[in-house]
């Protein structure tokens, strides 16, 4: 059930977009096994739903800031406008350890995707799989580090590509790029 409502979020989504609608798809079509693998790829992070969906738009959220991707913090705003995140949640995720807008669980969730995103990593990763085990299976800690890594993995080759905003977050709170840290 988490699967349908995280693919009905997308469809959504995507339908908000108003411009620069085929940036991706454009670069992707010149090579069909990048476009396949990463469609198999996308479909399999929505159907593995062993970890809150929640969670999961709130570190891929996180990554995009980071990384500074227009188009990913432009549709993961909207994605976590449609999947119940607060306005605050997405608007603080700069200071999201003295923000009330988390939960402790978000907090680490938020702590993790940083540390992975980051490089060099200024956190102890060890530390914080100790941590977020507490709160979570290794099922879904494997879920977690997956769907950051391949957050990172979309960002960058977007930035790479030059995928552009389509507008999509446009009404709704956005998430803004982070500045770089060090």
């Amino acid at each position: 059930m988490r699967a349908i409502a995280r693919i009905l979020s997308y469809v959504k989504a995507i339908r908000r977009a108003r411009r620069n609608r085929s940036d991706l798809a454009g670069w992707l079509v010149r090579r069909p096994l990048l476009l396949l693998s990463t469609l198999f790829y996308e479909s399999m992070l929505l159907f593995s739903n062993r970890l809150d969906p929640h969670l999961k738009e709130l570190a891929e959220l996180k990554a995009a800031a980071l990384v500074n991707c227009q188009f990913c913090l432009d549709i993961g705003s909207t994605l976590a406008h449609y999947g119940g995140l607060t306005e605050a949640q997405v608007t603080e995720l700069a200071k999201y350890q003295d923000s009330d807008a988390y939960n402790d669980l978000e907090k680490l969730v938020l702590a993790y995707a940083e540390a992975i995103t980051l490089t060099p990593t200024a956190l102890d990763l060890e530390e914080l799989r100790t941590q977020l085990l507490t709160r979570m299976s290794k099922a879904q800690l494997a879920e977690l580090a997956a769907t950051i890594a391949w957050e990172n993995q979309r960002s960058r080759v977007n930035q790479a590509l030059g995928v552009r905003s389509t507008g999509m977050a446009e009404g709704v709170a956005c998430a803004l790029p982070e500045p770089r840290q060090g």
